[in-house]
């Protein structure tokens, strides 16, 4: 089964940046993957995606101020987070998932990583 651990997440102020890893298990081989995220209450949405050989999708939130990036040595996954609002506020995961799709995600999710923005 193919597990995730997602890091890197912490309490900023309004304009600080964090940067996101998620380290994927063995076995696969750089599959595309997507970051998500969920706040009390809400559905998880899409918020980045970064295919096999790098080509990046964002929601139009964060279009400019995301960036995803990948570490295939490592089969890990970065999302660099810049000029960081209250509203990007969540629990942040990272899944692979259907490629032709709406970014639905393939497995089970990790444990996640809780991003606070708050002045």
């Amino acid at each position: 089964q193919v597990q995730y651990a997602e890091s890197g997440g912490g309490s900023v102020q309004p304009g600080e940046s964090l940067t996101l890893s998620c380290v994927i298990s063995e076995g696969l081989n750089n599959p595309a993957v997507a970051w998500y995220r969920q706040t009390p209450g809400n559905q998880r949405e899409w918020v980045a995606a970064i295919t096999r050989i790098g080509t990046t999708h964002y929601l139009e939130s964060v279009k400019g101020r995301f960036t995803a990036s990948r570490d295939y040595a490592k089969n890990t996954v970065f999302l660099q987070m810049s000029g960081l609002k209250p509203e990007d506020t969540a629990v942040y995961y990272c899944n692979r998932y259907y490629v032709g799709g709406q970014y639905s995600p393939v497995d089970s999710w990790g444990q996640g990583t809780q991003v606070t923005v708050s002045s």
